[in-house]
């Protein structure tokens, strides 16, 4: 089994995302803490760490921490929002240090979209020209997309722009946006339901099958992506029988998930997924069950190939 864990290094950030999950507070990870965690990991023969923040590259450890990561024979991400990376500079030091792995965080190719949605009127450039660098090195490049409201109707437009001007890109996560999380109650407008983004996410993630690129989906029950079920990180992790650990900076401190079941209701009982499936998360909160239907498919097609899969 690939696990994954995940160590916040900074909660300290240079955009205002109106999604974020861990809004900026003034903390970085001790050195010592860095080590201790990985340490942990190791012990637990995790396959690797990915380093998070707020944005990673704030803290000023970072190449210590990747460098005492490798020894410790860990793989190692970073997800960051590129930003500062346009620094070709700053990239190889982290490329130096070890670094080859990286996930930009990009949430729509449309500028004044992407502009609005983090705070910043510069996101895309920067990102751009950070993905660039990337390339340049020859890192091992994916991209992380934040499903909401804004960019519901595009999301197959954005996986097209990208992988026609970054064809080195190998790999798209898709997150649903958890609404519980802190910015986003402060803006529930950033909250798109299930039909909005159906046939967008429907159509980027044909589009990925064909053109050869690899993808995983959260937060997006089985239902409004049958035909990808094996592509669900949950449904990945409840066929597996996986936790994932992740080392928070606040309160929340060490979280072990070890289920990842969501909200059910009546029609998920008749659905042949209801097992594999994680459900609506937050349902009837922020995202209705009435928008739930069943399915009617031999789920053991989809765990023989997850089973059979990395």
């Amino acid at each position: 089994m690939a696990k994954i864990g995940y160590i916040q290094v900074t909660r300290r950030c240079n955009q205002k995302c109106r999604f974020c999950s861990n809004p900026e507070i003034e903390r970085d990870i001790s050195l010592k803490a860095a080590r201790e965690q990985i340490e942990e990991f190791h012990r637990l023969k995790y396959r690797g760490i990915i380093l998070t923040g707020g944005e990673p590259t704030l803290f000023d450890e970072l190449p210590e921490v990747i460098e005492f990561a490798l020894k410790k024979g860990l793989e190692v991400r970073i997800i960051t929002n590129g930003q500062r990376l346009s620094d070709f500079s700053l990239m190889k030091r982290y490329y130096d240090a070890g670094l080859r792995t990286i996930h930009f965080s990009v949430h729509s190719t449309r500028d004044k979209v992407q502009a609005f949605l983090t705070g910043n009127k510069d996101s895309l450039k920067n990102l751009f020209r950070s993905i660039t660098n990337a390339g340049r090195l020859k890192m091992d490049t994916m991209i992380n997309i934040v499903i909401n409201k804004y960019n519901s109707d595009h999301l197959d437009e954005i996986v097209i722009t990208l992988t026609k001007k970054f064809p080195f890109i190998r790999h798209f996560i898709f997150n649903n946006i958890d609404p519980t999380m802190n910015r986003v109650s402060e803006n529930p407008d950033t909250v798109a339901r299930l039909v909005d983004f159906e046939l967008s996410l429907h159509n980027a993630l044909g589009y990925l099958i064909k053109a050869g690129y690899s993808f995983r989906v959260e937060r997006v029950p089985l239902c409004y992506m049958a035909e990808f079920a094996e592509y669900s990180t949950e449904t990945r992790k409840i066929i597996k029988g996986e936790d994932r650990i992740v080392n928070f900076l606040d309160d929340k401190g060490k979280i072990v998930q070890e289920s990842f079941y969501h909200g059910k209701t009546d029609v998920c009982k008749v659905c042949t997924y209801n097992t594999i499936c994680a459900g609506l998360y937050e349902m009837d909160t922020y995202y209705s069950s009435k928008e739930l239907y069943p399915l009617f498919l031999d789920p053991r097609p989809v765990i023989r190939r997850v089973l059979k899969s990395d």
